[in-house]
């Protein structure tokens, strides 16, 4: 890389990476869209298929599970994202990279709620470390959940341990990576006859695509975005 590029690349990394906390503070709030619940309210929803809503139709699939995960940013000087890697032998997105999180239960008395405990289950973050700041739009996702993503800052000064039947390794990813839109890829696949565009966001050796890069994009807008 030249040097005006380099420039450019540490320009965008500074303004993504900086002030984070209080934009999010100011755009998003903790509460809880009817359509978590009720699939006929009206909202604001994002999806697997939202790049081509008509997609929905012609996939027959339907979203009616309600789940919540976390998208911890921990408060480094320079703000990290955590991330997971799944086992690859779990039901559903088995190995790929995804925020802890899973399907809210019946005595999980809020969204919020549901994530810190899912956190607390899957990669033993301790819930008195986060503090949540707000709720993304609502992700529906082919495999039938309706996904609240609950943003929150995380202190970084914890431990975790993983449960190893649900998470080979937690690892954390840049935000002003992953908060730039040049990094924001668009990419197509074939599902059961049906082309389908998704956002990918390749790290190193890590491939964050599909629901999570959904939710990460869905951060930058409603966090960066007019």
């Amino acid at each position: 890389m030249n040097e005006s590029g380099a420039t450019a690349q540490q320009q965008a990394e500074d303004f993504f990476g900086r002030d984070f906390f209080d934009r999010a503070r100011e755009r998003l709030t903790l509460d809880v869209p009817p359509a978590l619940t009720d699939p006929t309210a009206q909202g604001i929803r994002r999806g697997d298929l939202d790049l081509d809503p008509m997609l929905w139709e012609r996939a027959g699939v339907s979203a009616t599970r309600p789940a919540s995960v976390l998208v911890a940013v921990i408060d480094r000087s320079e703000p990290t994202v955590l991330l997971t890697q799944r086992t690859a032998d779990l039901a559903s997105h088995a190995g790929q990279v995804a925020f802890p999180g899973g399907k809210i239960e019946a005595n999980d008395v809020s969204p919020v709620a549901a994530a810190l405990r899912e956190a607390r289950e899957e990669v033993g973050l301790a819930s008195m470390l986060v503090a949540p700041i707000g709720y993304l739009d609502l992700y529906l996702t082919f495999s039938g959940f309706r996904i609240l993503p609950t943003v929150a800052c995380v202190k970084p000064d914890f431990a975790l341990v993983l449960n190893p039947s649900e998470v080979t390794e937690a690892f954390e990813v840049p935000l002003a990576f992953l908060m730039n839109p040049a990094n924001h890829l668009l990419k197509t696949r074939d599902w059961k006859g049906i082309q389908r565009e998704y956002y990918a966001m390749p790290f190193d050796n890590r491939y964050i695509w599909g629901i999570t890069a959904g939710i990460l994009r869905n951060l930058y807008e409603r966090v960066y975005g007019a």
